[in-house]
């Protein structure tokens, strides 16, 4: 077997593997026994007849696609091997000679691994974020969680307030007729929480119990539901029951049931150390984000098609796994969403890319850092993701081939790249 390297343009490689005739015909004997037995031959039972009967009376082209299906898949990863090329995607294959007798002759297009100009990664300039958390943020949060640690208490002597919770059954219809998910017994809604389209909470304000009210609204131009896109509605409202919330007094003991603290005052100071922690989080990550993505600016590389395509199935498969996580198929999501799998292919192809020239980067600032990763380092991660899948360490280390062992060290060099960068940053 002979390998050709033709390099094309945006990172691109043509390799034409040239397989001998003695083992294309091996190949096309070895199709022959796979098949002889589902080819029928008048004059012999089935099985019997001999290759070359079976190929004057079909055609020698009978046996030449199970041949090339055959050898392909070995030629092709042998002559991938010998190219020394770091290939990024599934080849695409084209066949240039197949004929007994003669060599067999294909062609694989394949997508490599970019090569990366740096441009300047250290000392980027990058905005200071503000992580000072003021008194109107503490109150709000505490606010918050007075609201989670409220209670529901029936009203029955007052029509139904902003704020409110009501228990209503309702039917909705468009063009005089109930469309599909628009109806519901025994709903909870909070009114004031925009849950519901347009101006519907709004026309529920005032109502008491036992009211039965007509709500007008229209749907948006937007809507999910094609079908309903800006269509007017009107939905049959019953209110069956009004609640009120009861807001726990902000106190010591309010303190003490959400918290370790014993003190209003103690608390306070508490959350605000925690949206500290949370603010610096924050920033500390978008001034990542902002570094790597500057330095992707500054560097040079072409991404080939099918790198990006590859990538982009790879992360679809990921948001399938995460809706799964969910109890969301991802038919299920698309159908709630209206849009296709072409659609969820088309929005995260942009972060696709990004994610691919980010990596390469870092990579490539690694190289060129000499940042590598210990041995140590690597059986340290290997332990922390062991403790994550909560898996015995032996176990999960059984798991674990070469191959991914070397690739958790690439991974923590990139991550030792970023570090680097980032300290490296100039905050203005």
């Amino acid at each position: 077997m002979s390998v050709q390297v033709e390099k094309l343009e945006k990172s691109m490689v043509k390799l034409t593997i040239t397989v001998s005739a003695e083992d294309f015909e091996a190949a096309l004997n070895r199709a022959y026994l796979s098949n002889k037995n589902k080819i029928s031959v008048p004059g012999f039972r089935r099985g019997k007849a001999s290759r070359t009967i079976i190929e004057k009376i079909y055609g020698a082209e009978i046996f030449y696609q199970d041949a090339a299906d055959i050898m392909l898949p070995d030629a092709y990863e042998k002559a991938a091997d010998e190219s020394g090329l770091v290939i990024v995607a599934q080849p695409e294959i084209g066949i240039e000679q197949m004929e007994k007798g003669k060599d067999f002759i294909f062609t694989a297009t394949v997508a490599v691994k970019p090569e990366v100009i740096l441009g300047e990664y250290k000392g980027i300039e990058v905005e200071k974020r503000d992580t000072e958390v003021s008194e109107e943020e503490v109150a709000e949060e505490i606010e918050h969680i007075r609201d989670i640690n409220s209670r529901l208490l029936t009203v029955d002597d007052r029509p139904a307030q902003d704020g409110d919770v009501v228990i209503i059954d309702f039917d909705g219809y468009v063009d005089g007729e109930q469309f599909e998910g628009g109806y519901a017994t025994d709903y909870s809604l909070q009114l004031g929480s925009n849950t519901f389209i347009d101006n519907f909470e709004e026309q529920l304000v005032g109502t008491n119990v036992g009211d039965r009210v007509e709500v007008n609204v229209k749907f948006p131009d937007s809507y999910q539901d094609e079908s309903l896109q800006g269509k007017p509605a009107l939905f049959e409202v019953k209110i069956k029951e009004i609640q009120m919330k009861e807001l726990p007094e902000l106190d010591d003991d309010f303190a003490q049931d959400v918290s370790d603290c014993e003190t209003m005052e103690e608390y306070r100071e508490d959350v605000k150390r925690r949206l500290e922690e949370t603010k610096e989080e924050e920033a500390e990550s978008e001034k990542e984000i902002e570094v790597v993505s500057k330095i992707v600016e500054n560097a040079e590389m072409e991404i080939p098609e099918q790198m990006i395509e590859a990538q982009t199935r790879q992360m679809s498969q990921e948001f399938a796994q995460r809706l799964q996580a969910q109890g969301l198929s991802l038919n299920q999501y698309l159908a709630v969403t209206g849009t296709t799998q072409q659609d969820v292919l088309e929005e995260l192809k942009p972060q696709a890319l990004k994610r691919i020239q980010s990596r390469l980067v870092l990579e490539a600032i690694a190289t060129a850092e000499n940042i590598v990763s210990s041995e140590e380092e690597i059986d340290q991660e290997i332990e922390n993701m062991a403790s994550e899948y909560q898996l015995e360490l032996d176990e999960f280390k059984e798991m674990i081939d070469d191959e991914e062992r070397e690739q958790i060290g690439v991974d923590i060099a990139v991550q030792k790249a970023v570090d680097l960068v980032v300290e490296a940053a100039v905050e203005k």
